[in-house]
C-alpha cells in the first residue's frame, strides 16, 4: 500500500545530525511527525541537538569511522524507515603538490568508508518501502583548483549511490549534492576569510547567495517522501554548475 507523502510516525536515522545540514534534516523531519534518531561522534552535540529538535527525537554518540561500533549500533536499533548520511569534517582544499596524503585518506575514511559501513549495517533493518539518502557535493561536477580530494570523494559517492540503488532495491538510494552552504565544513578558515567566501560565491550565483542548511534539508525530505526516484543525485547549489 502506498504511504502518504508525510513522515508521520516513520523512523528516520540521521548520521551527522547534530549540526549543519543533518540537524536541519532532523528538525524538518521531526516537524512532519517523524521519530528521529540522531547519530554523531560527539555526545554533547548529540544531546544539544535532541533538545533543540521539536517532536520525538533520540540520539546516540557513535564513532562512525569504527565499523564495529556502527554494526553494534544498527543491530541494537531495530527496524526503521529512512537513513540519511550527512557526516563530514572540514574540507581538504590544497593544490595537489601540497596535499597531505594521510589527511586525504582520512577524508575518504569518513566520507566514503563510513558511508559504506553505515549502509552495510543499516540496510538489513530498513523497511522495504524505505530509503537511503547520501551526501555528495558539486565539487565532483565543477571542481576548482585545489579541490582534487574533495572532487574525488564527491564523484565516488555519486557512483556508490547508483550501485547501491541497484543492489539494495526495493530500498531507494539517492544523494543530495549541495553547493556552498553556511555550515561548519568551512571551519578551518578564519572568520573573515569564511565570510568573504560566502559573499564572493553568493554574488557569483544566479540566486545571489550561498545556501543555508534549511534550503538543502528540503531536498532530503523530498527524496524520503516521494517513492519513485532511486539512483539519483539531486543538485541543490544555487546555480553553481551553471556559472
Amino acid at each position: 500500500m502506498q504511504r502518504g507523502n508525510d513522515l508521520q510516525q516513520q523512523r528516520v536515522v540521521v548520521v551527522g545530525g547534530s549540526s549543519g545540514i543533518g540537524l536541519a534534516v532532523a528538525q524538518q523531519a521531526a516537524t512532519q511527525g517523524a521519530k528521529v534518531v540522531i547519530v554523531s561522534s560527539n555526545a554533547e552535540r548529540v544531546q544539544k541537538a535532541v533538545e533543540f529538535i521539536s517532536g520525538e527525537a533520540q540520539g546516540q554518540a557513535v564513532n562512525v569511522s569504527d565499523e564495529g561500533a556502527v554494526a553494534t549500533f544498527f543491530a541494537k536499533l531495530g527496524s526503521f524507515d529512512h537513513l540519511v548520511f550527512t557526516a563530514g569534517d572540514a574540507l581538504q582544499l590544497n593544490d595537489l603538490a601540497a596535499t597531505d596524503l594521510a589527511k586525504a585518506r582520512h577524508a575518504f575514511e569518513l566520507r566514503y568508508w563510513a558511508v559504506l559501513a553505515a549502509v552495510k549495517y543499516a540496510s538489513p533493518h530498513i523497511r522495504k518501502d524505505g530509503s537511503i539518502v547520501l551526501t555528495t557535493g558539486v565539487a565532483g561536477r565543477r571542481p576548482h583548483k585545489g579541490w582534487t580530494v574533495v572532487a574525488s570523494i564527491c564523484g565516488t559517492i555519486e557512483a556508490l549511490t547508483r550501485a547501491l540503488a541497484v543492489e539494495l532495491a526495493p530500498i531507494r538510494v539517492n544523494a543530495v549534492s549541495p553547493g556552498v552552504v553556511r555550515t561548519n565544513l568551512w571551519q578551518s578558515m578564519n572568520t573573515d576569510a569564511r565570510e568573504h567566501l560566502y559573499e564572493s560565491v553568493g554574488n557569483s550565483l544566479p540566486v545571489g547567495r550561498v545556501g543555508e542548511p534549511y534550503d538543502i534539508a528540503q531536498a532530503y525530505l523530498f527524496l524520503m517522501q516521494e517513492g519513485f526516484s532511486t539512483g539519483q543525485t539531486v543538485v541543490v547549489d544555487g546555480g553553481t554548475v551553471l556559472v
